[in-house]
């Protein structure tokens, strides 16, 4: 009886870890842009160890306004002193595409862990999987992601398309 009280423990806690996290849908005061954004009040989703990552979605009314996608990335207890003013965050695809943002260090030369990087084309990222993120400093830091965690991000991606 112990035994299966421990597996059903086991298999409650481990779909919760992997579960896909909520869609949380906001409108401006205006009512011309909608915001879609994975639910982060508890905690932000993990990309890789040290690495966690929430996406956004701004809907904007209007034919000539297209949505835009964002990818937020936040590295644990990453603080670099660089010799630069700047440094560059890369996620590398697996079909070679790399998407890159450049982060301004703050005034007391450290980098604050959180960078933010523009999604141009969402269904293009949804079919070609995130290997790693790298981020060039002084020396370059490099986070691999496992398959486990590129199919929770995919389901998280895909919610974020499709959300209404």
């Amino acid at each position: 009886m112990r035994k299966v009280i421990l597996i059903l423990a086991f298999l409650v806690i481990n779909i919760s870890v992997n579960a896909q996290a909520k869609v949380l849908t906001s409108v401006n005061e205006a009512g011309d842009v909608a915001t879609f954004e994975l639910d982060c009040s508890m905690q932000f989703q993990t990309l890789a160890k040290g690495l966690r990552y929430n996406i956004t979605r701004h809907e904007f009314k209007g034919p000539e306004m297209k949505n835009s996608y964002r990818l937020l990335l936040v590295m644990d207890g990453f603080y670099s002193k660089t010799l630069n003013n700047s440094m560059t965050i890369s996620a590398v695809l697996s079909d070679g595409t790399v998407i890159e943002a450049k982060k301004i260090i703050e005034d007391d030369g450290f980098f604050d862990g959180a960078c933010t990087l523009k999604i141009k084309d969402p269904k293009a990222l949804l079919e070609a999987n995130i290997d790693k993120v790298i981020i060039h400093a002084d020396k370059d830091v490099v986070y691999t992601l496992s398959e486990k965690n590129k199919a929770a991000f995919k389901k998280n991606l895909n919610a974020i398309i499709t959300a209404k």
